[in-house]
């Protein structure tokens, strides 16, 4: 996921999804790889242009161009790359689609692909995945909203999560000289911080209300799901009682370790990087430091990182992976090269040399991502590290919906504020969660 989708395209979503006769609750129009199409083999593609869209900012040229030569090299076609920006970019997908000479190979944002599944746009890439991941295995929360009832419709490009990052300087004037590995040493190490630092507007950990990112780990880790799916119907789970549980404890850490300010913003108003750089806060979780360095960069050397601890002995908590999947446009004429296109970028060359060591993202599997871990650095290695155990958000048309309304970052800030009991809080999302996650498309 790299963007919202505004509200009024759930409209268009909705009238493009009734245009191709699909509801959320039925397999995607057209479900079924097509019969006989093989990843293109050696110089299958001469004389032939494979167009690729790449959202702008994603990769660099010098990782675009590896895939490219890679690409080439392997089958002769060659590559005309077209940068999208990420203004309106799904409404222009969406029209792109359904013409009759769209894109060959398109860059769609991880939770977007069964938006554009559903409506009969995308090749189901299925039955090519033995040879697609070559013994790799996908991060899930890449892979998994890429699988819509039971196919799959793209592959992962790269992925980007989140981990603890600290001000060194704090921990260390609070006497703590290691990282925590279990919740309990966190919630220890944080106490000693808590006592050492008493101004009102200071966070031990700075936590965010609406952050549902940060709240679902909570819930995640405790067992609990955001919903869950059978006989094709969706239905909220957050009333469950291992939701329940990990609900409560996300209040019990955002009232403990952070100011009562932080129960009702976003992490962006006011930027918890501010806060961070500022001084007010020893932690916040975040995606990655950049935002900190840009505000302030003599903090560079002040800062660590590690995954976010879970309340299970020797695991971490399960994230919520941002990123990207390169998906085929099912009216693209070449198939076989739209899916060696596929390989190439999801190859461990590439994934190594490329999307990890130029761009800093992390490779799209748990193999991959070991095999690079010594060459990142060490702020670096703890968010891979975190990228290992990640949730994916449920796969339907439907969280479209949940992405444009906000209703979310709602919900968990009904329960940091305590508006509304917990109990009460997802009762009320539950019922929300069934009407946008089932919702029929409008004929």
């Amino acid at each position: 996921m790299r963007t919202r989708i505004a509200p009024a395209l759930g409209v268009a979503v909705a009238l493009a999804l009734g245009a191709a006769g699909c509801s959320s609750s039925s397999a995607p129009a057209g479900a079924g790889s097509a019969p006989g199409v093989a990843i293109a083999g050696a110089g299958s593609g001469t004389g032939k242009t494979l167009t690729v869209w790449y959202m702008q900012d994603d990769l660099t040229s010098t990782t675009v161009d590896a895939i490219d030569s890679a690409f080439t090299a392997a089958t002769g076609a060659k590559v005309k790359v077209q940068i999208q920006q990420w203004a309106n970019i799904n409404t222009k997908l969406i029209t792109a689609l359904a013409q009759n000479d769209p894109p060959d190979v398109i860059e769609i944002g991880n939770t977007d692909v069964p938006m554009f599944a559903a409506s009969g746009g995308l090749t189901d890439i299925t039955s090519a995945l033995p040879q697609l991941s070559a013994g790799q295995t996908w991060l899930t929360g890449l892979e998994g909203p890429a699988t819509v009832s039971g196919h799959s419709y793209a592959a992962p490009l790269f992925a980007g999560e989140r981990a603890v990052v600290y001000n060194k300087a704090i921990w260390a004037a609070a006497g703590i000289t290691s990282t925590p590995t279990s919740f309990t040493e966190l919630t220890a190490d944080l106490d000693k911080i808590k006592a050492k630092n008493t101004a009102p507007d200071f966070s031990a950990f700075y936590v965010p209300g609406q952050y549902w990112f940060g709240g679902m780990q909570f819930v995640w880790d405790a067992g609990g799901q955001i919903a869950t799916e059978s006989g094709g119907k969706w239905t909220g789970a957050l009333e469950s009682p291992q939701a329940i549980a990990g609900l409560q404890a996300y209040k019990s850490f955002l009232d403990t370790y952070s100011t009562p300010a932080s129960q009702n913003v976003t992490n962006t108003v006011p930027d918890y990087n501010n806060i961070f750089a500022q001084g007010k806060t020893a932690a916040i979780l975040n995606t990655n430091v950049n935002g900190i360095l840009k505000i302030k960069p003599g903090m560079k050397d002040q800062i660590g990182s590690f995954p976010f601890p879970s309340s299970t002995a020797g695991k971490n908590q399960p994230v919520f992976l941002g990123g990207s999947d390169l998906a085929i446009a099912k009216k693209s004429p070449n198939q076989a090269l739209a899916l060696a296109y596929l390989k190439t970028a999801t190859s461990t060359q590439v994934q190594t040399a490329d999307i990890a060591g130029v761009d800093g993202w992390t490779p799209v599997s748990t193999q991959l991502i070991d095999s690079t871990s010594a060459a990142r650095t060490p702020v670096l290695q703890a968010f891979s590290e975190a990228a290992k155990d990640s949730v994916a958000t449920p796969a339907t048309p439907g969280w479209a919906t949940i992405e444009a309304d906000n209703s979310l970052q709602s919900f968990f800030a009904d329960v940091a504020t305590g508006r509304k009991s917990v109990q009460a809080a997802a009762q009320a999302f539950d019922q929300h969660l069934d009407q946008a996650l089932n919702a029929a498309p409008s004929e």
